[in-house]
C-alpha cells in the first residue's frame, strides 16, 4: 500500500460538506458586509449581509465578534471561487417558523418589534421569520396612520400559518378586545348610578364628549355639560383630558354621564333668590318674537315677555333690545317645578312712577 501524501492526510481529516446541510463553524473575520468562518472543510464559509440579517445596510461588525461560534446552514458548497457560500438568515428563519407553528397551534402570546410599516399592516419578525400583521387586526379600533408603531414592540397572536403559501398572519386586534372585555366586566362590577369617577376625553362631538372610564365609553352629552347652556362641546373640551364626572345612568353596557353635580345646581336656593318681587339682574342670552331670555347666572334663564319690556308699546323685543345686554327686572313669577322665571321691567317703572308721584303729593 502506498503512504499518503501530507496534502492527502489533511484533506482525509477535514470532515465533507453538503448543500443544506447544518454546521458549526468559528468566526475568524468580520468585515462591513460579509463573515468568515472556519467551518472545518478544506475552504472557508462565507456568510454575506442579505444571509445574515434582513436589516439593510446593516454592518456586520456590530453584530458579530471574531471568535465567536454560529450554527449556520449551507448553500452552496462552492460559491464560484471556492468558498462554500452560507446563510444564517434562512437557517434561523426555519427555526423561527418552527417557533411560530408551536405559538399557532398552543394559542400563545407572542412579543415581537415592528420591523416595517408596511401599506396594509405592520411586518413584525420571530427570529427572522416574518409575520404580517394585517391593518385591520392591528387594533380594536380603526388606526388612520400606523407609523406610530414603527420600532415599537407589541403582543399579538398567530391567526394564520401557512408558510408554503408565505400566509404567516399576525392578530394583536383580539388580544385588545379580550383585555378591554375583562376591563369592562371589572369596571361595571364596581360602578352604580351616583358614583363620581375619574375618565379621559377619548372623542369629542358636535353633541357630546366621549370619556374612557377604564374598560367602558361613557357619553357625556351636551346637555349634561353644564347647568347652563353649552354651544360648542369642541371648546370646552379636547382629546386627553382628564376629567370627573357623575354617572347618571347605566343601561346595559351603555353609560350615561353628568357634570351637574348637585351641590352645584343653580335652581337649590331659587325660591330665595329668584322670588316674586325680587329685581334681579342678568344678560340678555337670546331673543325672540314674543320676548327675550335673560340669563341670571349659569343654568338658570328667565324669560322677559315683550309686554313686559316697558310701560310704552313694543313691537319686537329686539326693536329696544340687544344680545349681551344686561338688564335689571323684576320677579313676577315662579314656577320652581317647571324651572320658569318670568320678569318684567314694567313692573318696575310702574312702581317707580307710583312712588314718585306718591312723593308729588
Amino acid at each position: 500500500m502506498s503512504e499518503m501524501s501530507f496534502e492527502q492526510m489533511l484533506e482525509a481529516s477535514l470532515k465533507t460538506i453538503r448543500t443544506g446541510e447544518v454546521v458549526e463553524g468559528t468566526v475568524i473575520d468580520v468585515k462591513e458586509d460579509e463573515i468568515i468562518l472556519n467551518i472545518g472543510y478544506k475552504s472557508d464559509g462565507i456568510i454575506t449581509r442579505n444571509e445574515y440579517t434582513n436589516t439593510p445596510n446593516a454592518d456586520l461588525r456590530t453584530f458579530v465578534q471574531v471568535g465567536e461560534t454560529m450554527e449556520v446552514k449551507v448553500l452552496k458548497v462552492n460559491d464560484g471561487e471556492g468558498q462554500v457560500l452560507l446563510t444564517y438568515k434562512r437557517l434561523a428563519a426555519e427555526k423561527g417558523n418552527k417557533r411560530i407553528e408551536e405559538a399557532f397551534n398552543n394559542k400563545e402570546v407572542l412579543t415581537a418589534k415592528v420591523a416595517q410599516v408596511l401599506n396594509g399592516g405592520l411586518s413584525v419578525v420571530v427570529d427572522e421569520a416574518r409575520v404580517f400583521i394585517p391593518a385591520s387586526l392591528v387594533s380594536d379600533s380603526y388606526e388612520k396612520n400606523l407609523e406610530k408603531y414603527k420600532d415599537q414592540e407589541i403582543e399579538f397572536v398567530i391567526s394564520e400559518f401557512n408558510p408554503k403559501r408565505r400566509r404567516v398572519i399576525g392578530d394583536r386586534k383580539q388580544l385588545l378586545v379580550a383585555k378591554k372585555a375583562e376591563l369592562q366586566k371589572e369596571l361595571f362590577a364596581k360602578i352604580k348610578a351616583g358614583d363620581v369617577v375619574e375618565g379621559t376625553i377619548k372623542n369629542v362631538t358636535d353633541f357630546g364628549a366621549f370619556v374612557d372610564l377604564g374598560g367602558a365609553d361613557g357619553l357625556l352629552h351636551i346637555s349634561e355639560m353644564s347647568w347652563g347652556r353649552v354651544e360648542n362641546p369642541k371648546k370646552l373640551f379636547k382629546v386627553g383630558d382628564t376629567i370627573k364626572v357623575l354617572i347618571k345612568e347605566i343601561n346595559a353596557d351603555k353609560i350615561a354621564l353628568s357634570l351637574k353635580f348637585a351641590d352645584a345646581n343653580p335652581w337649590a336656593n331659587a325660591t330665595e333668590k329668584y322670588a316674586v318681587g325680587n329685581v334681579v339682574t342678568g344678560k340678555i342670552a337670546r331673543m325672540t318674537d314674543f320676548g327675550a331670555f335673560i340669563e341670571l347666572e349659569a343654568g338658570v334663564d328667565a324669560l322677559l315677555h315683550v309686554s313686559q319690556i316697558s310701560k310704552d308699546h313694543v313691537e319686537k323685543p329686539s326693536d329696544v333690545l340687544k344680545v349681551g345686554q344686561e338688564v335689571t327686572a323684576k320677579v313676577v313669577d315662579l314656577n320652581e317645578a317647571d324651572k320658569k322665571i318670568s320678569l318684567s321691567i314694567k313692573a318696575m317703572e310702574t312702581e317707580e312712577a307710583s312712588e314718585e308721584e306718591a312723593t308729588e303729593e
